[in-house]
This record gives structure tokens, C-alpha cells and sequence, in this order.
């Protein structure tokens, strides 16, 4: 696609992509300051104004009794602790976990108030648990994780597959043409929806909208579960973002890199469009 149509689409060319658990899932120092995606420039030079400052330590929002929840991040990479910040400044109760253990995030913690944990506790009595991690380490979570979960918990995947990239090739997406996040809910056992991962960590923060805002940005949510979407695209628009449903989980394909909704900055008739013009065909470059 030539530059100028990708700009003016808010696409991402080809080779630069938004990598939803950018930095492995450690909670790096580079993805500690600022929760910048490794594509940050794009934000820092927006003409958008940040509709809320950036999180102070242990700032909260005024939350009506009842509606903050319990919130699980398995990764605290550029999306998991985007996600911490904004999900704590809004008065959830967060647990977040990377592959390190809870020591190396207390900075995120004395930033946010966010409670480290170990990946095994992650979901305990979360009504919501956010998997941000590559999809290679999917596999490697621990059996049981959502055991001690609450009943009706939403199980959230923003994981991309990246099998030249980072994750190498996992044979049954390639063999059997599951999308990634049919994959990730085989390895869990329990149903996901995928969100999330075609945005920008740095969105996270910057981009917020009021509902009716002309310049608000939609994000797809596909699933099976819809009391989960439902769920999950409360949250979202909680967060300052509308939503598009993009179906089940095996229409996900169109959410996936390099498809035209991927890490596009639009609306809700742009992100509706660019669904409906998704091609399920990976490229060579996208392939195992």
C-alpha cells in the first residue's frame, strides 16, 4: 500500500507493527516509561490531545459503588501495563503478573497501586482476565489458571501471531487454519475475546474519548461468548473507546496482522468497513 493511503488510513505498513505484548511480557524498563510502544513516535507527534493526563501515583477515579471490579493482566509489556494504568485510575482492582515473577514490577505497582502477584494467582476472583502475552507463551501458562477465577469470568486475548517475527510456527494455526485466538482458547480451555490486538499500547493512554466524541476510536471484539463480549466491550468503552463486534472467534481472521483493521485509528463505520474488507488469506510473511 502506497504511504500516503496508509497514513490517511492509520494503517501500519507492512514490517512496523503494533506488537500488543511488545517486550516479551517482563514489564521492561522500556515499557515501564510511558508504556510506549516501540512505534511511540506516532503517538508523541499526534495531532490528537490526550483526553486525560497521564496516571499519577495511585490516582483514582470516582467510581460509582458496585461497578469497579476484580481485574487480572497476565503481561506487563506495553499493553498489560497500559492497561494496569488506565484500569487502576479508573478504581478496578488490578492483579498483574509477568513471566519474572511480582519483585520485578514494583515499579508499576508504587505507580498504579496494582497488586504483583505470581502468574498463578493472576485470576483469582478476577471478573475479567486480560492474556497479554506472545502467543508463543501461551502454551506456557500454568494448568488450572482460571480455576479460582469468578463464575462468568471474561477471558481477554489481545495476542497476535507472529511466526517469522518472534513465535515461530505452531502447527495446528498453521495445519488446521485456526485464527490465533481459537488456538489460545484450545490451551487455556475457556473461551477468549480477542481485543485489543490491533492498538497501540500508547493509544491506551493518549487516545480516551467521551461517547459521541467525532474523533472517538472503535475497536473490533470478536467471541462466542457474548455475555464475555458484552462484558468486555463495557469495559472498553469504560476505557474511552467504542466498540465493533466482529463476530466469533473463528471470524477473528479479520482482526489478525495485516488485515485493514489492524492498527487502525478509526471510528465506527471505518473499523465496520475495514472488517468487511478483510481478506482470510495470510501472506508468505505472515506465515509459518
Amino acid at each position: 500500500m502506497p504511504p500516503g493511503r496508509a497514513q490517511r488510513r492509520g494503517l501500519r505498513p507492512v514490517g512496523r507493527l503494533p506488537w500488543s505484548a511488545a517486550g516479551w511480557w517482563s514489564g521492561s524498563t522500556a515499557s515501564r516509561v510511558a508504556g510506549r510502544s516501540p512505534d511511540c513516535r506516532t503517538a508523541r507527534n499526534s495531532p490528537y490531545r490526550p483526553a486525560v493526563d497521564a496516571p499519577t501515583k495511585h490516582a483514582r477515579a470516582s467510581t460509582p459503588e458496585g461497578s469497579a471490579m476484580k481485574i487480572g493482566i497476565i503481561g506487563a509489556g506495553n499493553i498489560g501495563g497500559n492497561l494496569t494504568r488506565r484500569l487502576t485510575t479508573l478504581g478496578h482492582q488490578v492483579s498483574v503478573a509477568n513471566s519474572r515473577g511480582p519483585h520485578t514490577l514494583t515499579d508499576l505497582a508504587a505507580e498504579t497501586g496494582a497488586t504483583p502477584v505470581r502468574v498463578e494467582e493472576a485470576a483469582r476472583g478476577a471478573e475479567v482476565v486480560v492474556i497479554t502475552i506472545p502467543v508463543k507463551a501461551v502454551a506456557d501458562l500454568p494448568p488450572g489458571l482460571l480455576k479460582e477465577a469468578a463464575d462468568g469470568v471474561a477471558v481477554l486475548d489481545t495476542g497476535n501471531y507472529y511466526p517469522r517475527q518472534r513465535d515461530g510456527r505452531i502447527d495446528a494455526i498453521e495445519d488446521e487454519g485456526l485464527t490465533e485466538s481459537r488456538w489460545t482458547e484450545r490451551q487455556i480451555g475457556h473461551p477468549v475475546i480477542k481485543a485489543f490486538n490491533g492498538t497501540y499500547a500508547q493509544d491506551i493512554l493518549d487516545r480516551p474519548r467521551p461517547a459521541g466524541a467525532p474523533d472517538r476510536m472503535a475497536l473490533p471484539v470478536a467471541g462466542d461468548d457474548e455475555a464475555a463480549k458484552a462484558k468486555a466491550r463495557a469495559l472498553i468503552d469504560e476505557l474511552g473507546f467504542d466498540t465493533v463486534d466482529a463476530g466469533g472467534l473463528d471470524d477473528s481472521w479479520r482482526q489478525q496482522p495485516d488485515t485493514p483493521v489492524y492498527g487502525l485509528r478509526g471510528g465506527v463505520e471505518e473499523v465496520t468497513r475495514a472488517l468487511a474488507e478483510a481478506s482470510p488469506e495470510r501472506k508468505p510473511e505472515f506465515r509459518g
